[in-house]
């Protein structure tokens, strides 16, 4: 979001800003999948993000790149709107909105110097890292070009995880928190044709190994949903791995996660955050 639904948008902005938050994470989707993925665009967003008071961290959506290729959305170069959303959303090392703070970028290691949109901070000892994995199968087997930029984005989104859990054993955290554009989850995602089945792996051996709590964070089905799915046959089983979707699309809302360090075993509360009626 916002989804054409530009007045909700900055009413939830306003509710956001009249609590008490130490960040907001975007999950991506700036727009809707079937509107053009113009400069204007992205310069509409950039600007109503930096009405956040507090700081705000942002990863692409599929909308805003991946799918740029369809007729409904331009008809233009995906790889070429990628360039374009890092460099107008992801000029430096600090998050957008009011009260920027300066976060880790992977793109100060030189073998992953283009992925300036992951990211990782630490608050209230929990690491939390953003990583570049969409919806759109990925970005996989859309053509060949793709399929280059897939297995490169891939690989960095594998070496930004295993950073992220390292940072937090070195640290002793309580928990991690990873945010993500992509439902990994989503059935057709879980099919021999994904292009999640090496980030999943790689998620699963690494959260096992962590054998603390685990809070994913996903959004593209937009719909808002709580869940444990790390227990399936074929998957290890991760009963401290919880999921949290987010509310999207024509659902203007937001999820306040509250981190309670004081229990360190299930530290995560949820509440959802709407627009409140008559405000802008």
């Amino acid at each position: 979001m916002p989804y054409g639904t530009d007045v909700q948008f900055m009413r939830l902005i306003d509710r956001l800003n009249g609590e008490a938050l130490a960040f907001t994470v975007h999950v991506g989707d700036i727009k809707s999948g079937n509107t053009p993925c113009s400069d204007e665009t992205f310069l509409t967003v950039r600007e109503m993000f930096g009405r956040f008071d507090q700081p705000l961290i942002y990863t692409p959506g599929d909308n805003e790149w991946t799918d740029c290729h369809r007729k409904s959305n331009g008809a233009m170069d995906p790889l070429e709107r990628l360039a374009t959303i890092r460099s107008l959303f992801f000029p430096s090392a600090m998050s957008l909105g009011k009260a920027a703070i300066k976060l880790e970028v992977q793109s100060n290691e030189e073998a992953f110097r283009h992925y300036v949109e992951n990211r990782i901070w630490a608050h209230e000892h929990v690491t939390f890292a953003t990583l570049h994995v969409v919806g759109s199968n990925n970005n996989w087997r859309r053509d060949m070009k793709a399929d280059d930029e897939f297995y490169a984005r891939d690989a960095a989104n594998r070496h930004w995880l295993a950073r992220a859990f390292a940072l937090a054993k070195e640290r002793n955290d309580i928990a991690v928190v990873l945010a993500m554009q992509a439902d990994t989850m989503f059935a057709k995602n879980t099919s021999e044709e994904s292009g999640f089945t090496s980030w999943m792996a790689a998620f699963e051996q690494e959260a096992a190994a962590w054998g603390k709590p685990v809070l994913l964070i996903q959004g593209d089905t937009h719909e808002f949903r709580l869940d444990q799915p790390f227990g399936e046959a074929g998957m290890h089983r991760l009963p401290k791995v919880m999921r949290l979707v987010v509310p999207g699309a024509g659902n203007v809302a937001a999820v306040l996660v509250t981190v309670n360090a004081e229990r360190r075993e299930a530290p995560f509360s949820f509440g959802v955050l709407k627009p409140e009626n008559g405000r802008r």
